[in-house]
């Protein structure tokens, strides 16, 4: 039996999406999202797959697709990782729209901010990991992943191991030298 040409180019939508989430997750760079307005469904799925997201406080946020009869499956795994199984709850099962101030408390955001300031908020988190080694960057990023899917005890040996390779590394070596001779590490940017 053939399957349903809808079906396939759903399938397709979902497969093409996901593959674009597990790209930002495994892009070494960390990613920012810069947010406004009302972000719903697959654009909340969006916000807690980045890095970082600093919203607007203006901004809203809801996973409505239920009440249409349809399940947001899809933003429910990065939802459930970002803010918790009880507030994604919420979120997927009553409809409510969350301002950017409980978006914040619930960590979906890192920070919410005025809407005049709202480019500089983004900037202020850029400068602040650009002025950082990039390979300590690209490691912690790819171990923070990586630890989360993983049991506790796979996850301390996998960051003990990923430490010893750190370590080990010139840009550690370089920013030892630096704190200790109170001037900003060569590799990080300077």
């Amino acid at each position: 039996m053939r399957a349903d040409p809808g079906e396939e180019a759903q399938a397709r939508t979902f497969a093409a999406c996901a593959a674009m989430m597990m790209a930002i997750v495994r892009l070494p760079q960390p990613v920012i999202e810069r947010v406004q307005g009302v972000t719903a469904a697959a654009g909340c799925q969006l916000v807690a797959t980045c890095d970082f997201a600093i919203a607007s406080a203006e901004a809203r946020f809801a996973a409505p697709d239920v009440q249409i009869g349809v399940f947001c499956s899809t933003p429910m795994g990065a939802l459930s990782r970002n803010i918790g199984r009880k507030a994604a709850m919420e979120m997927l099962l009553t409809v409510d729209m969350i301002d950017a101030r409980r978006a914040e408390s619930l960590g979906l955001i890192n920070r919410a901010a005025p809407e005049a300031d709202l480019d500089f908020a983004v900037a202020a988190i850029v400068e602040k990991v650009c002025a950082k080694s990039p390979l300590a960057i690209r490691i912690g990023k790819q171990a923070i992943y990586r630890q989360i899917e993983s049991g506790l005890e796979e996850a301390y040996e996998h960051t003990g191991a990923v430490m010893v390779r750190n370590i080990l590394a010139g840009d550690a070596a370089e920013g030892i030298d630096a704190f200790l001779q109170k001037r900003r590490p060569r590799s990080a940017g300077s």
